[in-house]
């Protein structure tokens, strides 16, 4: 299971790390965190050096409740650090984390690698065609409705059934705009409420199904973290476990913000793997 990001294919077989740069000042976690191109600059080389394979670039957040930012500031804040990146690491495979198609495709001809959108095409006609266009590998994420009232949508008569039949529609969507890598991402913390999130991650690998690569991205989300009792602060080892179940339940990519823990664990699963094997 491969990936061609600019020219090389990344083996998915053995899965892969997304470190989690954001550029907002109001992420549930790291909004406001990097302030400058130093400190982005420092905190990308210790991701890379820990061993993220790729680094994912948001400039809208997209937590619940979070406020709406205009094209214009998305693609202010986003770019000039694209360009940046680009710069200093030419051989970084940098993922852009936006639903529009402008963003998408400027950040692209800055070198980005592909792109992964929270609404698989939902919130902007064009990003498909986008994507085709410029033969990038494209992450589809399940959510309902927009990051403004998304936990609001949280109402499924069957849950497993709606995510899987939504994958169907946008993986047929895709193919007919001949868009060949296709990453899924089932969306743990969006329009899903923490007892719709755990019955997903408990039949994660029933998404196998579909044949494409599966992204996860609980890193420190309020469904570790209220379950847990504490904050997004506290919510380091709480990750560590579901990301271990998501590999075992065949996730391809981990999305995270602690990337040194997330190498660990799939060397441990990579290792389990061996076993009588």
């Amino acid at each position: 299971m491969t990936i061609n990001c600019k020219g090389n294919l990344i083996d998915l077989n053995t899965p892969k790390i997304m470190g989690v740069l954001n550029l907002t000042p109001d992420s549930f976690y790291d909004g406001g965190k990097y302030k400058n191109q130093k400190e982005i600059i420092t905190q990308v080389t210790q991701m890379i050096s820990q061993g993220a394979t790729f680094i994912d670039i948001g400039a809208y957040s997209s937590r619940p409740g979070a406020e709406h930012v205009s094209e214009t500031e998305e693609l202010r804040r986003m770019t000039p650090i694209v360009a940046l990146l680009q710069k200093e690491f030419p051989e970084i495979l940098l993922s852009i984390d936006t639903f529009r198609s402008k963003v998408a495709e400027e950040c692209i001809e800055f070198g980005a690698a592909l792109i992964n959108d929270i609404s698989a095409g939902n919130l902007d006609v064009n990003m498909m065609e986008t994507i085709a266009k410029h033969k990038v590998p494209y992450i589809m994420m399940h959510m309902k409705g927009t990051p403004q009232n998304m936990q609001q949508n949280s109402h499924y008569n069957n849950l497993l059934t709606e995510v899987i039949n939504y994958f169907s529609e946008k993986i047929e969507a895709a193919r007919s705009k001949k868009i060949i890598d296709i990453i899924l991402d089932p969306g743990f913390g969006f329009s899903k409420t923490t007892a719709q999130n755990y019955e997903l991650m408990e039949n994660l690998n029933i998404l196998k199904n579909t044949n494409k690569p599966l992204l996860v991205g609980v890193s420190r989300k309020s469904m570790i973290y209220k379950i847990l009792e504490t904050d997004a602060k506290n919510a380091l080892n709480g990750t560590t476990v579901l990301n271990t179940v998501a590999l075992l339940k065949g996730a391809n990519i981990l999305r995270v913000h602690d990337v040194k823990e997330a190498v660990e664990c799939v060397k441990l699963i990579q290792q389990l793997k061996t076993v009588n094997t």
